[in-house]
């Protein structure tokens, strides 16, 4: 018999569980690429509940403005430049291929022109490491390395707000709130700690889960938990 897992609960969409995007203060992307070389001014320094670290805006000499995530350093006034080689100093846009090796880069694109989708959160950066006919080779925040396409862009410099885990939240109201402004759950409870009548693994008074953890490719929505449909289960024979 399924259950109507918490997960399938969030999935529908009800206001109960939706994010206050209206409190967000945009979406931080980079210019389009049919841009030409500009130089342009920080003129704030924005505080988004939707993002990890502050956003810069940057009013550039034509008019135009971009809102885009802030590095470590950055001040109000300081100049930055979109497409420039010359001097590219903190906050600047630069294509892949004209960013020096051992760069540190934030905000990448995955396809040039997409506006930036990858390190993206306070404190985090990756690497140019090395330039090829493949594309150019990027170290990751999680040690991975990545080719990407030498036309894809990024943020020269590491991202603000890398001290934003050391102040603990010391109320769970508090923690409550940060993450309901991301649409994020809390508190996260697993499910052997449930009732019966909320996870197939809950029930009884200890933490044992009753019935196998691997699950069925034709089992019922309900009980899509724990291993789905795995490959192989057990300890691996040497």
């Amino acid at each position: 018999m399924g259950k109507n897992l918490i997960q399938q609960r969030r999935g529908r969409g009800s206001f109960a569980f939706k994010s206050f995007g209206m409190h967000f203060k945009g979406q931080a992307k980079h210019l389009s690429l049919s841009d030409n070389v500009l130089q342009g001014k920080v003129a704030e320094l924005i505080d988004c509940p939707g993002h990890s670290a502050p956003l810069m805006k940057v009013v550039f000499e034509n008019g135009q403005e971009m809102l885009n995530i802030a590095p470590n350093g950055v001040a109000v006034g300081d100049v930055v430049s979109c497409g420039s080689t010359q001097d590219p100093k903190n906050g600047s846009l630069l294509a892949l291929k004209d960013i020096p090796e051992g760069t540190s880069v934030y905000n990448l694109e995955l396809v040039p022109g997409d506006g930036g989708k990858i390190v993206r959160s306070g404190g985090t950066f990756a690497k140019v490491l090395m330039k090829s006919e493949q594309g150019v080779s990027i170290k990751l925040p999680s040690g991975k390395e990545k080719i990407f396409h030498q036309d894809c862009r990024a943020l020269i410099g590491n991202i603000a707000g890398s001290g934003r885990t050391d102040k603990p939240f010391l109320k769970a109201g508090k923690k409550f709130h940060a993450c309901k402004a991301r649409n994020k759950w809390y508190p996260t409870v697993c499910g052997v700690s449930m009732n019966a009548v909320d996870h197939p693994f809950g029930g009884r008074s200890s933490h044992h889960k009753g019935r196998p953890t691997t699950t069925p490719k034709n089992a019922p929505p309900g009980r899509k938990v724990g291993l789905i449909a795995a490959r192989r289960t057990g300890r691996k024979k040497k």
